[in-house]
């Protein structure tokens, strides 16, 4: 019964983002979708935190979401493997999330602060500390969802 109810979460989560993202002229690309109304940015946060407490209340993981935060802490990039930046974000909720961006394959976002509003499209992970959202960029082989961070205007992907 929980596996139907998460994924009817899920369900309603990615058909409110493929709505989001394809309403009103249909044309948009992820890159040139900056801007949302008042209004349609209010539901989003509400849905994208609810989603993702109860994943991390449920220690689910592998979840394609969109939200928003507040960068809570900067923390030094991790250089092994692939270079990540990394920053912790606190969700509206007061719930915080890790940030794990892949600047070997997006651009690192310049100038970010404590106090500073991101706003995320990524894969959720859980972990005890309140989970991490990676993929944040493009999949250059084109098999994972196209994800992407705001900050300031400025979509990087």
């Amino acid at each position: 019964m929980k596996k139907i109810g998460v994924l009817l979460i899920v369900a309603i989560g990615a058909s409110y983002s493929w709505y989001v993202n394809n309403s009103a002229d249909g044309l948009w690309q992820a890159s040139d979708r900056t801007n949302t109304s008042s209004r349609e940015s209010v539901e989003l946060v509400a849905n994208a935190d609810q989603i993702l407490g109860n994943a991390y209340k449920n220690k689910r993981s592998d979840i394609q979401i969109q939200g928003r935060g507040t960068v809570e802490k900067v923390l030094p990039d991790d250089t092994k493997g692939s270079r990540h930046q990394k920053f912790i974000i606190r969700l509206s909720t007061g719930q915080t999330i890790l940030v794990a961006h892949n600047i070997d394959l997006a651009p690192r976002i310049m100038g970010l602060q404590r106090g500073d509003d991101i706003t995320f499209y990524g894969e959720y992970e859980w972990s005890e500390r309140g989970g991490v959202v990676h993929w944040t960029h493009r999949d250059p082989a084109g098999r994972h969802a196209h994800g992407w961070l705001e900050h300031k205007g400025r979509r990087y992907q």
